[in-house]
């Protein structure tokens, strides 16, 4: 069982602490370097690219002619591969048997730096300076690439590693390419992308960033990317779907990253918490514990934070993040949130002298490590399973409700909020609970908090894309589950991997955009609890009016929406 004691109680001076690095399933190859990144923010949005419809990307690349020249699998991985064997024929064009190796296994045993002995040679050697091939790789943490084949001089189908211990959830993608020459068009083909619809189609780039940008420039990540096409890539079954894009390179020689969005590691949290912990004016305010340990050890941190006068008779307010590991810009928000919380601001100080704070800042530190895109090392999604009796298979969401329902037992808990990120609609949205059967007041209130982020964030949060259905199979969530607890105010919010489409944007979410929204949440919960009610009633007003119009009842008409179920309201 894990120690349920805090390193330190908020007020109390803290050590210096160091934490350990983090563990890995001992079939993971991982290499010894130190993935950092800078943060940077660009001179000004960086616009959606044109959409490129499907029917424009039917050409067929032929990859049956092409050559391995990188392959990692964990649990075979590339132990054995020889550049002889990597420059075979492959015909990717359905999952290969080495993607779906762990299909079936399941998760034995962790250590830290994951496989013991030396490392395999995953991609094929360059054969002189002359060799213009690109030097992949994607053993770090929340790497992600099973597999690159050059189709041609500068063209290459790639493979994404599905979700360890499944066949499925290939939509992450985060790994490094040397060798890079300036002059060329590149383009890139991810293979086996899951899902069948996807914000690549509407405008949405891939990430990259340059080394030597970073280090004589200060420029981070950027979007990147012309050509950008999505569409289905055969007749097999399960469909598979492309992702292909064309970009020049900034640099010859030079290391680059690509990435779905900005990643956020278990190690970023970490050394997040050190510097925090070495603050002595925020650490006054914050006690970081063990909530629990992972499937593979990792601590699953929970910080609690408040003002002085301790915890008596304050409301509490619950936030978590990163139950799926392939979505990071969740993290970024909870970055801010944190920063936000913990800032000498004054309406940080009213926060904190008027709630408590219990915030899981990742859920699922295991698949965040292993670059996985939505299961923990239980191979399956920790979002369906707080129904689930099992802390051995999914401890974080276990004692995360546990956590919650000891809280419920002596104070209430006035919100719940759970950062995601979404890969098929734009902009900022919430998911509520609304299950038809409360009075007309009840089901209003629950749809005040999003209009009110939504009035703090026009140019980031739409009202009419958030949803407050309960549906069947959304009932392992952690929204439903704590709302079902007696959380009257559970929500989800839900961040697209791409940008914002209001207030006159067309354009990416940058680094900055998403710790905004922390800060937004933050004047959100001093809004909607403030004891002055007139910013409840205009939106509740607000709220009412929107549903009457909605079902198409005229103002003052009679007609009413409160006998009207949700799955009714939002067809």
């Amino acid at each position: 069982a894990p120690s349920m004691q805090p390193w330190r109680s908020p007020g109390e001076p803290q050590a210096p602490f160091s934490l350990p690095p983090p563990r890995w399933p001992v079939e993971c190859e991982v290499i010894q370097e130190t993935i950092e990144h800078i943060e940077w923010i660009p001179p000004k949005p960086e616009p959606f690219c044109p959409p490129m419809g499907p029917e424009q990307a039917l050409y067929t690349l032929g990859e049956e002619q092409g050559t391995v020249v990188y392959h990692s699998s964990p649990g075979n991985g590339a132990r054995g591969s020889t550049p002889e064997h990597l420059h075979s024929s492959q015909t990717p064009t359905t999952v290969p048997a080495a993607l779906t190796a762990l299909q079936g296994s399941c998760f034995v045993r962790a250590r830290v730096g994951g496989a013991p002995g030396p490392l395999s040679s995953p991609a094929a050697p360059l054969e002189g300076p002359q060799d213009t091939t690109l030097l992949f790789e994607s053993r770090f943490e929340s790497g992600n690439l099973q597999k690159a084949i050059k189709v041609g001089p500068y063209e290459y189908v790639l493979m994404l590693r599905p979700d360890l211990y499944t066949a499925k959830h290939t939509q992450w993608f985060y790994f490094r390419v040397q060798n890079t020459r300036q002059e060329p068009l590149y383009r890139f083909t991810i293979a086996n992308m899951a899902k069948p619809k996807s914000l690549y189609g509407q405008g949405l780039q891939p990430l990259l960033y340059s080394q030597r940008d970073a280090q004589s420039r200060g420029i981070g990540w950027r979007r990147v990317g012309t050509d950008v096409h999505y569409y289905r890539g055969g007749a097999g079954e399960p469909p598979m779907f492309r992702l292909s894009w064309t970009m020049r390179f900034p640099h010859d020689g030079d290391t680059c990253f690509f990435a779905t969005c900005y990643p956020y590691t278990y190690s970023d949290l970490q050394r997040y918490l050190c510097a925090l912990a070495a603050d002595p004016a925020r650490s006054r305010y914050c006690a970081v514990q063990a909530l629990c340990r992972s499937l593979a050890g990792n601590t699953v941190y929970l910080l609690t934070i408040t003002g002085p006068g301790g915890t008596a008779g304050k409301r509490v307010v619950v936030a978590s993040a990163r139950a799926h590991p392939g979505e990071s810009g969740g993290s970024w928000a909870m970055r801010g949130f944190l920063d936000f919380l913990l800032s000498a601001h004054a309406d940080a100080r009213l926060l904190r002298r008027l709630f408590v704070f219990k915030v899981v800042p990742m859920l699922n530190p295991d698949g965040v490590v292993v670059g996985n895109s939505r299961c923990s090392l239980a191979g399956r999604d920790p979002n369906r399973a707080y129904g689930i009796a099992l802390p051995g298979s999914f401890p974080g969401v276990w004692h995360l409700r546990a956590m919650v329902q000891r809280v419920l037992a002596e104070q209430e808990v006035v919100l719940y909020c759970d950062f995601h990120g979404h890969s098929r609609k734009n902009n900022v949205f919430m998911y509520g609970c609304d299950a038809g059967g409360d009075g007309s007041g009840t089901r209003l209130r629950q749809r005040v908090f999003p209009l009110m982020l939504s009035k703090n964030a026009p140019d980031k949060v739409s009202f009419s894309s958030c949803k407050f259905q309960v549906q069947k199979s959304k009932e392992g969530t952690g929204r439903v589950s704590m709302w079902r607890l007696g959380v009257s105010h559970s929500y989800t919010l839900e961040v697209a991997f791409s940008g914002s489409t209001l207030g006159g944007r067309s354009s990416h979410f940058s680094v900055e955009d998403l710790k905004s929204l922390g800060r937004l949440l933050c004047d959100t919960l001093l809004d909607f609890c403030d004891p002055a009610p007139a910013k409840l009633q205009q939106c509740l007003v607000e709220v009412d009016a929107l549903l009457q119009q909605q079902m198409g009842c005229e103002p003052g008409s009679g007609g009413s929406w409160s006998d009207v179920s949700p799955s009714e309201l939002e067809s």
